[in-house]
């Protein structure tokens, strides 16, 4: 091997070590960075409940919360301008809890020649699930007169089955409902119920109105923390965020919970789980199924502001451009108008059929 060959062996191993302790030194920095903001002697804004109990607890470009937000200004000083809109409004007070919904479901009865125990009716039930990918429920009628789930012990003379009309994957169409009367009247026939099938045309018509509300509805805020500097150490940045409250997933994804059975938002670090450091964290709220009483939106912005402060970033729109205070409070007013349509519409976001339509 000649010396200009050894030379250049010598030149490269050179440049590999000097490579290798370059990244181990961002790793370190990564590292030092997060461990810094998590240590202490920061004001706790991000997730403290106490912070988040002056709130009571989407993907378009972000148009995030004022960040002196109100609760009581948000959910209750915000009018419904009309009389009809308002007593639709106190009307869904009492949204019905039961597993079949007449207003998001084709319901279809199937009324029994004599009582049928709650025992046989969910031995029949138990196949029928989903029709495609739209979800099938069951209710029965009591000897009161009153709808309740079918349990057992009770009995019922007559049965109600739902099949859900539309969901974030499209409205039901004419081989899902044909697919549900199929297997409906296989149980009616065991049965001996006599059941009365709504005409498939006005279904449809039906499902395709109820697809348009969601598709109008479906919204999904984010908002970013952009480092302004060396990139975050991914394993130190979880491990920190689960400690201030957030859920890990499998895929990731951190979620806040909303202090009951459903989740505040979401939290992305934009990488592959194979990569160990990040420069973006994305947070996502996905309006419809939050509750306007919880501030969900403030929460996240707020959140944002704090991450942005404590790892030495920015508050960015998709684009990574900087959001101005003005954006942020034309947002708080659309986030008003989209739950007060939502609340007009018997659907308010957060609910159970909310939630349901927009799974």
């Amino acid at each position: 091997m000649t010396d200009l060959q050894l030379s250049l062996v010598a030149a490269g191993v050179a440049f590999i070590v000097v490579l290798v302790i370059y990244n181990k030194w961002q790793e370190y920095r990564a590292r030092k960075s997060v461990d810094q903001a998590f240590s202490g002697g920061h004001d706790d804004v991000l997730m403290n409940p106490a912070e988040r109990g002056d709130f009571s607890a989407a993907r378009q470009e972000p148009q995030l919360g004022d960040d002196d937000l109100d609760a009581s200004e948000y959910a209750g000083e915000h009018e419904v301008t009309s009389d009809a809109a308002s007593s639709k409004v106190s009307a869904i007070v009492d949204e019905p809890e039961l597993s079949v919904d007449d207003l998001i479901d084709c319901v279809i009865p199937l009324e029994f020649e004599s009582p049928v125990r709650g025992e046989k009716l969910l031995q029949e039930v138990a196949e029928l699930k989903y029709v495609g990918k739209k979800p099938v429920h069951f209710i029965g009628l009591t000897h009161e007169g009153k709808r309740d789930e079918i349990a057992h012990g009770g009995v019922y003379t007559s049965m109600f089955a739902g099949v859900q009309m539309v969901s974030r994957n499209g409205p039901l169409n004419e081989l899902e409902y044909s697919e549900f009367v199929s297997k409906l009247r296989e149980i009616a026939d065991r049965l001996n119920a006599h059941s009365d099938v709504p005409d498939m045309n006005r279904v449809m018509s039906n499902a395709r109105e109820l697809h348009q509300f969601v598709v109008e509805h479906d919204a999904q805020l984010s908002v970013n923390v952009l480092s302004n500097g060396a990139p975050w150490d991914i394993t130190t940045l979880l491990g920190a965020l689960e400690k201030q409250g957030f859920d890990v997933r499998a895929d990731g994804r951190l979620v806040m919970p909303d202090g009951d059975v459903g989740n505040l938002f979401t939290l992305s670090t934009n990488v592959s789980a194979s990569e160990t450091v990040t420069s973006k964290l994305t947070l996502l709220l996905d309006v419809p199924c939050v509750s306007p009483d919880l501030e969900g939106f403030g929460v996240m912005a707020k959140c944002a502001r704090s991450l942005a402060s404590r790892l030495g970033g920015t508050v960015v729109d998709d684009g990574n451009n900087p959001i101005s205070e003005q954006a942020l409070a034309e947002i708080a007013e659309q986030v008003r108008e989209f739950c007060n349509a939502m609340a007009v519409a018997e659907i308010p976001a957060g609910s159970r059929r909310a939630k349901r339509l927009f799974s």
